[in-house]
């Protein structure tokens, strides 16, 4: 490893793997666009090598691999009447799809923190290794946004409801839960990386998919406690509605306790966010391709960044840290179809095209 570097991504090949370490640990490795674009041209590189067997993604420090994009770059911009999150955003839901349809094995280590941008870039790899450790979430609405970076298209193809309820309540995933929501492959236990990851830049450089899957799943834990699992059956009956108003009805109607501390996370976030955020979800169902996905999902994200909402959340959140968000409208069922119509418009010259 190298030591002492400053850059926020470190790239370089050890044996057969292109590793890409990003290298913003008092940031807890928060994407910026400039590395979005680094990555990119990574990926090229790794690609034309013949000695690289599979690419290798990783996040420097202990915290995490990735908190997410950087917002408070994204909010001062939005302040400003700038435009880093169309150009952001853009470039970052491109590279999603590429992660996608990469054509060698890209290997994401998802320890500590995985949330929004780090889901982005480790879910939509070919073999996804979640730990003990893992704590991965979705947690947009909260900060007036949805769950992007493809989010819509993996919340959609979770198993029953599990994805409306991690899409709209921001709950957090452990390794587990993370496997049976389908954002992750394997769960490996952190202690056992070092071993692993040693033994995958040792691969021939001709591996195959198949081959790198069956040198992960030899360090893989077989089972473990997926808290999600306990209440499947509650969360599928629950947040079966196709409105905000039909889930917080049967929430309410429910009367268990988890039903009850489901409610107050929800009433938390951004009514706004919640309604916005269900649509995307239902809509995805019916979308065949993640690229689809994201084109609505850049769509949404025009509207987001000149949307009180997100300016109100990051401000919560990030900047005055109140934990009080202000949001307006402050109740779901006073957000009407006119608001959340604006998340879905046609954006002319600016659609999103791969």
């Amino acid at each position: 490893m190298t030591e002492g570097n400053e850059d926020d991504l470190i790239v370089r090949r050890e044996g057969s793997a292109g590793i890409i370490l990003l290298n913003r640990p008092k940031a807890l490795n928060a994407l910026t666009l400039d590395m979005v674009r680094h990555i990119d041209v990574a990926l090229d590189a790794f690609e034309a090598d013949p000695e690289v067997a599979l690419v290798l993604l990783e996040g420097a420090g202990e915290r995490g691999l990735c908190a997410g994009g950087d917002i408070r770059s994204l909010y001062d911009s939005a302040r400003e009447h700038g435009d880093l999150g169309k150009v952001f955003w853009r470039e970052e839901y491109v590279l999603n799809a590429r992660i996608a349809a990469f054509s060698k094995p890209f290997v994401a280590y998802m320890d500590g923190i995985v949330m929004g941008g780090g889901v982005g870039l480790a879910s939509h790899g070919s073999h996804r290794i979640a730990t003990d450790q893992t704590r991965l979430a979705m947690p947009e609405t909260g900060i007036g946004f949805f769950p992007d970076v493809g989010g819509t298209y993996l919340l959609s193809r979770a198993p029953g409801e599990l994805g409306t309820y991690f899409g709209l309540t921001g709950t957090t995933m452990n390794g587990f839960d993370a496997v049976k929501a389908r954002f992750a492959d394997v769960v490996v236990s952190a202690d056992r990386w070092q071993e692993l990851r040693g033994t995958l830049t040792r691969v021939a450089p001709t591996a195959q998919a198949d081959e790198i899957a069956r040198v992960i799943a030899a360090f893989a834990v077989p089972s473990g406690q997926a808290p999600v699992a306990a209440e499947r059956a509650r969360i599928d009956r629950l947040f079966s509605g196709n409105s905000a108003e039909e889930i917080v009805a049967a929430l309410e109607a429910d009367g268990s306790e988890f039903a009850a501390a489901t409610l107050t996370t929800l009433r938390q976030k951004s009514p706004t966010s919640v309604k916005v955020t269900l649509r995307l979800l239902r809509q995805a169902r019916d979308l065949k391709t993640l690229e689809q996905c994201l084109v609505h999902e850049y769509r949404a994200s025009l509207q987001v960044f000149v949307s009180h909402e997100f300016l109100e959340g990051v401000r919560a959140a990030v900047i005055d840290k109140d934990r009080n968000p202000k949001w307006s409208p402050a109740r779901i069922e006073d957000v009407t179809e006119e608001i959340v119509a604006r998340y879905f418009e046609d954006r002319g010259a600016d659609e999103l095209r791969f």
